[in-house]
């Protein structure tokens, strides 16, 4: 349904002033018994109106939904794999600036815990105190 801005703001079709003075064949037609009728009819359907549009949002969003989803490729890690670990800004050395390494390691994942969480150990063998989120490990591939 292709709809003006004027039309989705205030539900009715625009008019210009220069239709309004001059007689046009849209303003010659223009019976105000029909136009009351008219304008009540609007405002009956406006409820319907909004609820279609919704539902338009709504599988807008879903079509784009899926088209982002059918490219995304799920990350999973097992025990054993080389990550690297992101540098969050708490952790980088103050004075490095912003030409600082984002990613240090390798580490070893050492267990996996649950979904989207690993405990990491360094390649000595040590093991790191906290759980790693997916979203802040990366692959190493060496």
């Amino acid at each position: 349904m292709k709809e003006t801005p004027f039309r989705l703001v205030y539900e009715c079709n625009a008019m210009l002033p220069v239709e309004i003075s001059v007689q046009t064949p849209r303003t010659a037609s223009v019976n105000e018994d029909d136009n009351i009728e008219n304008r009540r009819t609007e405002l009956d359907l406006v409820e319907e109106n909004r609820n279609k549009s919704t539902l338009q949002q709504l599988a807008a969003k879903q079509a784009i939904a899926r088209k982002y989803n059918k490219k995304l490729k799920p990350m999973t890690f097992s025990e054993g794999d080389l990550v690297l670990r992101q540098i969050k800004d708490v952790r980088k050395p103050p004075g490095h600036g912003k030409l600082s390494a984002n990613w240090e390691g390798p580490f070893r994942i050492f267990k996996v815990i649950g979904k989207d969480a690993y405990k990491i150990q360094t390649l000595d063998g040590s093991i790191l105190a906290n759980n790693w989120n997916i979203s802040s490990l990366r692959m190493y591939y060496s």
